[in-house]
């Protein structure tokens, strides 16, 4: 498997700018705890927000991040409350993998595995993910 550090996907080639758009279900923790994804395992801290979107897929995004990139899908939904939520549209980097990966989605970070055909996501430098190949083809869309 092959382990990926410092990359950055703004200098390679292969890469591609991709929007999100999905409606998602959110709970919020009340206690420290760890997210199996299919990715790999997701700690988290109270508050932070457990989200499960398309086909199930479930991944942890800490508070401050969730208050800045979803909006309630609901119009009466109260943002904070556990409920539907929608992503904000934002533009991220991706280069979809050739063969399997392994890579830390933050320094000192949770690890997350990837399979070939998987997507590699940059937020941000140093600011990771990975989605499946299916699930990238269901919500992302070449910006």
């Amino acid at each position: 498997m092959n382990e990926l550090k410092d990359i950055d996907l703004r200098d390679d080639p292969g890469a591609g700018r991709y929007v999100k758009d999905e409606v998602v279900a959110v709970e919020f923790a009340q206690q420290h705890g760890e997210l199996m994804s299919l990715e790999g395992a997701n700690r988290y801290a109270p508050g932070d927000a457990l989200i499960t979107g398309t086909g199930g897929a479930r991944w942890v995004v800490d508070r401050a991040r969730f208050d800045d990139k979803y909006v309630p899908a609901d119009a009466e939904l109260a943002h904070g409350a556990p409920g539907r939520y929608r992503n904000r549209p934002a533009v991220v980097l991706a280069k979809r993998m050739d063969a399997p990966f392994a890579m830390a989605r933050r320094a000192a970070g949770d690890v997350l595995n990837g399979n070939a055909g998987d997507w590699v996501l940059q937020y941000a430098p140093g600011d990771y993910g990975v989605v499946r190949a299916d699930r990238f083809a269901q919500v992302y869309r070449s910006a």
